[in-house]
């Protein structure tokens, strides 16, 4: 058994350190929807104060208590794009397992269509749509800051595409 030493419990983490050593933190999961549309890619940018910048990201966050990850997708893709669609998974990746838990539930979403959503008074957030391709060498060269899960969903995009980046 582990022994297990919580240094601090917050509303989305806790940081514990396993065996003396091992710093983890805890986080609640979250999922990510790649949405393409006339062969661009839906992201939101947004300001980030933990990397100090504005992002693009596809649209995303955390699984609320109780709703299963599709669900949350749908919701975040209400909420953020004023969207709905056929949601299909595409994968579950750890954002940096060396130091947290934290799984994103990367979804794609087809046949969009507008629907209404509660837009989260706590964020501001501006949709924009862009090429796969351009968003890639941005991201490739420095002048466009993403999640890894965004970048992994562009790479997807490009990919579905048949498009080498």
């Amino acid at each position: 058994m582990n022994h297990r030493d919580i240094r601090f419990e917050g509303r989305i983490v806790t940081l514990e350190i396993l065996e003396g050593r091992w710093e983890v933190v805890r986080h609640a999961s979250a999922v990510a929807v790649l949405v393409v549309r006339d062969g661009l890619v839906l992201g939101v940018r947004q300001r980030r104060p933990a990397v100090d910048a504005e992002t693009w990201e596809l649209p995303a966050g955390l699984i609320d208590p109780g709703e299963t990850p599709e669900q949350a997708a749908a919701r975040e893709l209400r909420e953020e794009a004023q969207l709905c669609g056929r949601l299909t998974p595409l994968t579950v990746a750890y954002v940096s397992p060396g130091f947290t838990d934290e799984a994103v539930h990367l979804f794609v979403a087809d046949e969009v269509e507008p629907c209404h959503g509660e837009p989260d008074e706590t964020e501001s957030l501006i949709l924009e749509w862009l090429d796969p391709r351009d968003a890639w060498r941005a991201v490739a060269e420095g002048r466009l800051i993403t999640s890894a899960v965004s970048a992994l969903g562009l790479r997807h995009a490009l990919a579905r595409a048949g498009i080498a980046p």
